[in-house]
């Protein structure tokens, strides 16, 4: 047998065997490494050691058209012998054994001791039993299935009970929620009509005034429809003419009531303002004793003293008015001047010492308490003017609803229209439009329209798309409306919005597929608002 190769030592690698013995000579014929430029071939003779080892024969197939057999080979290499360590050693499973431990009940002889010679039996306690009457097993059968219906009978009617029970706590349950529901609901009506009427009694803001004239022009037209429905003629007319004449009288107590209501307003901004520059209340501490307005004079003069030196460190007319307004207080102080000719002077004293607080140049911190900038630029780039009074005023004062295309009167000016002629109120949209932005910060992600939309547009969305009433149950109380999403998991939107009740609502919120929890003709009704609400947009 002949191999070609070029290699020696993947030949001697090849066959390099344990201890083997000699099979047969194979003839190799390679180049020889040491001289291959000369490119001899050199036949070498190679005997190969045979194993002496008997592979085990592990099967192998034969050919069905030639009846040839073929053997699978053995390839697994001897394992390694391991060495003596001159120990006896045993093997075992290292498997832990798995104990049980089972009870038998062995045979236990027994017998009854009778009285005999030489053992007596006391018979005392000893009964006689009459043989009562045979029961077959049909009989024995009818028993325990009559058992049987009996418990089952009980059973059902115990179950029955609680069952019954567990309705009417359950009953009872809902009517005391009914009835707490019914009082709150009560309650909260009673208080919001005593917050209405006092707000009536009592303006103090912007929207109470707009409930005072709104509950105005509700008075003057019904007023109106009972001359119209009453009067014709001069008498009409002469009824007209006093009910402007009176309407005059109640607009004026309005203003009254109004300038009392600014001054009221313009103090409590003032405090709310000392509050904050000074995180202190509205009263000034000095030596750890309380100073008020009203003092006596020493106290007083040394309060106007200490005030008098902290002005003059910034030396500027408006230092030096305070300064001449302290002396003359002194010196009409020293004179014994009642305290009631000295309020004048000591209200100027008060508001040219807010003016000097309210100056960057002697206060650096105020910057971030004025709602009034003090750089130029910044100023120049936030102004616009009002096309009503032709006054130049911040951004903030305008009131832009989302159908605007550009920025026309200021609220002041739309304010005294409304008094004027419209006389609306819109408490109970701002009210809903709160709830409905307190209700869209609550989801995790947080919609963005409802900060944007006004009162004028939920009012829109409310009387020409939904009729002022719930959805649902047709409820027409504005307090108790809310509107909620549609679909919960869609940023809210006038086109993803449904008006409910209160109650409703937290019903509607726990709902997660609205597609299948309402009816067909429900879901196209909201979808009919829906594309209304689109197409008017």
């Amino acid at each position: 047998m002949k191999y070609f190769t070029n290699n020696l030592y993947e030949l001697a690698n090849l066959f390099s065997f344990g201890h083997h013995t000699v099979d047969r000579c194979i003839e190799f014929i390679c180049s020889t490494p040491h001289n291959l430029c000369d490119n001899s071939i050199e036949s070498i003779a190679v005997e190969v050691e045979k194993c002496t080892r008997i592979k085990p024969f592990i099967g192998g197939y034969r050919h069905t058209m030639t009846g040839a057999e073929f053997h699978h080979a053995a390839v697994q290499t001897i394992p390694k012998k391991r060495p003596d360590k001159e120990i006896e050693e045993f093997c075992r499973d290292t498997q832990t054994v798995d104990e049980k431990t089972q009870q038998q009940q062995t045979n236990n002889t027994t017998s009854t001791q009778m009285s005999k010679i030489g053992c007596y039996v006391s018979n005392i306690t000893d009964r006689l039993l009459a043989p009562g009457m045979y029961m077959t097993a049909e009989e024995y059968h009818a028993r325990r299935l009559h058992a049987t219906l009996v418990i089952q009978t009980h059973t059902r009617r115990w179950l029955a009970t609680r069952y019954v029970q567990q309705l009417r706590n359950q009953k009872m349950l809902y009517l005391e929620w009914v009835e707490q529901e019914a009082l709150r609901r009560k309650l909260e009506k009673e208080n919001r009509m005593k917050r209405d009427f006092e707000r009536r009694m009592n303006p103090k803001t912007k929207e109470d005034f707009e409930l005072v004239f709104s509950t105005l022009e509700q008075w003057r037209q019904e007023e109106m429809d009972h001359i119209s429905a009453t009067l014709t003629g001069t008498d009409r007319k002469a009824a007209l003419c006093a009910l402007l004449e009176q309407e005059a009288q109640i607009i004026a107590c309005i203003g009254r009531h109004k300038l009392t209501a600014g001054d009221e307003n313009v103090k409590k901004s003032v405090k709310a303002f000392l509050e904050k520059s000074y995180s202190l209340s509205n009263t000034y501490f000095l030596n750890n004793r309380e100073i008020h307005l009203h003092l006596l004079i020493n106290s007083r003069l040394d309060v106007l003293l200490i005030l008098k030196h902290t002005v003059q460190e910034h030396d500027c007319k408006l230092t030096q008015e305070i300064v001449e307004l302290i002396d003359r207080e002194e010196d009409l102080l020293t004179r014994g001047v009642k305290k009631v000719s000295l309020e004048g002077l000591r209200q100027r004293i008060s508001t040219l010492f807010l003016q000097y607080i309210k100056t960057p140049l002697f206060n650096p911190e105020v910057i971030r308490l004025l709602k009034v900038p003090q750089d130029p630029l910044t100023l120049r780039k936030n102004i616009y003017l009002c096309s009503g009074c032709n006054r130049y005023l911040t951004s903030s004062e305008f009131k832009i609803t989302t159908r605007s295309s550009a920025i026309g009167r200021c609220q002041h000016c739309y304010l005294l229209e409304n008094e004027a002629h419209h006389r609306e109120e819109y408490s109970e949209y701002r009210d809903m439009l709160k709830h409905l932005r307190q209700t869209e910060a609550d989801y995790p992600v947080k919609g963005k329209i409802a900060c944007l939309i006004q009162e004028k547009d939920l009012q829109y969305l409310l009387e020409a798309i939904w009729g002022v009433q719930s959805a649902l149950s047709a409820w027409d109380e504005l307090s108790e409306l809310v509107l909620v999403r549609w679909n919960k998991y869609v940023e809210w939107s006038p086109w993803n919005c449904i008006l409910l009740t209160k109650d409703e609502a937290k019903a509607h919120f726990k709902l997660k597929d609205v597609e299948k929890a309402y009816l067909l003709l429900f879901i196209s009704k909201v979808k009919k608002n829906k594309n209304t609400v689109v197409n008017v947009a």
